[in-house]
C-alpha cells in the first residue's frame, strides 16, 4: 500500500467532500499586464504570454506592467476561449485580454498546484467562442482529500513532471546539436574534416541533379477522393488517405505554395517511400540514391529560400524558380558520410518510434495514467 493510500485509509475512508472550482479559486483579469510593443526578441528578459496551446509567444524588454509570479506566488494562466491553461512561476506580460489568471482563495486549497492538476482531468471542449470561466469552467467540482493527501499526490505529481521536463530539455539540447552540425556538415570549410572538400565537390542547380516529375500529378477536390490506404500528399504533408496511386517509389516533395514557404514552421522539403499520390501543391523530385535525395532534403531545408519565393500574399515556388536554387554537390561519398550523421542525430529528435520522442510520450501516458488514478475519490455522502 502506498504512502497516499494509506493517508486515504485513516483520514478520507469514505469519501472526500467535492467542490466546485469557482468556491477553490479566484481571478484576475491581466489587462494591466499588457505587453505594449510587437518586437518580441529572445535576447529579452520577459516572456510574453498568449492565449491558447502556444504560450509562450516571445519575449519583451518592457521593464513596467511585469505581474512578478514565483515560485512562492504561481498563478494559472486560463484561456478564457478555449480553457488551455499553464503552471506559471515566473514572471511575464500577457499578449491577450482573453487569459485570467487563477489564484487560490484564503484558506481554500493548500496547495494551488493541486487545483492545477485535478483541473487536468476536466474533459471540456467548449462549444463556442464565448468566455468560458464564470459561466461555465467554474463549475467544475474537483475532489478536495484531506491537506495531507493534497501535498502527497502534488510530490508525486511533480515528480513526473520534472522527468518529463528534463527529457523536453534534453531534447531541445539536441536539436540545437543536431543544427550545429548540419551547418557545419554543409559550410564545406576545409577546417571541418581536414581535407579540402571545397577542391573536390562542385555546384549545381536542382534542376541539374534531379528529375522533376511534376507532370504526373494530379489534384483531387475533397468531395472527388474515394477514401483508401494511400497517402494523399500536399505541401506540407498527408492530408488524406485515398483509394489508388500515382507514384511508386522515394521521392522527395518540397512544397510549391503556402505561408509556409516563408514561415517554415514546418519542413518544405520531405522524403516520401512507396505508394503514393501527390496533389499540385508540392513539387516531385526523383534521385539516382538514397543519399543524394536526403542530402539536397537537408540542404534545402537549412537554407533561406524567399529569394525563390514569390508573392507575399500567397507565397509560391514555382517550377523555374525551383529548378534554379544552387546545390553543393560533393563526391557521393562525403555525401553518403553527411546524411549518415545527420540521420542519427534527426532519429534521436524526430523519429516518434524510437528515441527521445518516445520516451517523452512514454513518460506522458504513465503521467496520466497516475495523475487519473491519484485524482480519482468516492464523494462522502
Amino acid at each position: 500500500m502506498s504512502r497516499i493510500d494509506q493517508l486515504i485509509a485513516v483520514l478520507c475512508p469514505e469519501g472526500v467532500e467535492f467542490k466546485v472550482l469557482g468556491e477553490l479559486l479566484d481571478y484576475e483579469q491581466p489587462g494591466k499586464y499588457l505587453v505594449e510593443s510587437t518586437a518580441y526578441n529572445d535576447s529579452y528578459a520577459t516572456p510574453v504570454l498568449t492565449a491558447g496551446q502556444t504560450f509562450i509567444l516571445g519575449y519583451t524588454n518592457e521593464e513596467t506592467g511585469i505581474y512578478a509570479a514565483s515560485p512562492n506566488t504561481p498563478v494559472i494562466i486560463f484561456d478564457d476561449f478555449t480553457t488551455a491553461f499553464k503552471w506559471v512561476d515566473f514572471p511575464f506580460k500577457v499578449k491577450s485580454s482573453a487569459m485570467k489568471m487563477l489564484m487560490a482563495k484564503q484558506g481554500a486549497l493548500d496547495s494551488l498546484k493541486y487545483a492545477y492538476y485535478a483541473m487536468q482531468t476536466i474533459n471540456y471542449v467548449p462549444q463556442d467562442h464565448a468566455r468560458q470561466w464564470i459561466g461555465t469552467y467554474a463549475k467544475f467540482p474537483i475532489p478536495i482529500p484531506p491537506l495531507e493527501v493534497q501535498r502527497e499526490i502534488v510530490k508525486v505529481l511533480d515528480t513526473f513532471t520534472q522527468q518529463e521536463a528534463e527529457l523536453e530539455a534534453e531534447l531541445e539540447a539536441r536539436r540545437r546539436q543536431y543544427q550545429y552540425y548540419r551547418d557545419a556538415l554543409l559550410s564545406f570549410d576545409e577546417s571541418i574534416s581536414g581535407q579540402s572538400k571545397q577542391a573536390r565537390m562542385r555546384w549545381a542547380t536542382l534542376g541539374e541533379i534531379a528529375i522533376n516529375l511534376d507532370f504526373q500529378r494530379r489534384p483531387v477536390t475533397k468531395s472527388a477522393r474515394e477514401a483508401g490506404e494511400f497517402p494523399y500528399y500536399g505541401a506540407s504533408g498527408i492530408v488524406d488517405y485515398v483509394s489508388d496511386y500515382i507514384f511508386d517509389g522515394d521521392y522527395l516533395l518540397v512544397s510549391e505554395d503556402g505561408a509556409n514557404l516563408l514561415a517554415r514552421s514546418t519542413p518544405i522539403a520531405f522524403s516520401i517511400s512507396g505508394k503514393t499520390w501527390v496533389n499540385n501543391h508540392a513539387h516531385v523530385l526523383q534521385f539516382s540514391t538514397y543519399a543524394e535525395r536526403r542530402f539536397a532534403e537537408i540542404y534545402l531545408n537549412s537554407i533561406d529560400l524567399s529569394p525563390y519565393v514569390s508573392g507575399a500574399a500567397q507565397p509560391k515556388l514555382n517550377q523555374a524558380n525551383l529548378n534554379r536554387i544552387p546545390i553543393p554537390v560533393p563526391p557521393i561519398e562525403e555525401q553518403e558520410r553527411i546524411v549518415a550523421i545527420l540521420d542519427k542525430f534527426d532519429a534521436l529528435v524526430n523519429d516518434l518510434s524510437s528515441g527521445l520522442p518516445v520516451e517523452i510520450e512514454a513518460r506522458r501516458q504513465q503521467y496520466e495514467h497516475y495523475r487519473d488514478r491519484l485524482l480519482t475519490f468516492t464523494e462522502a455522502a
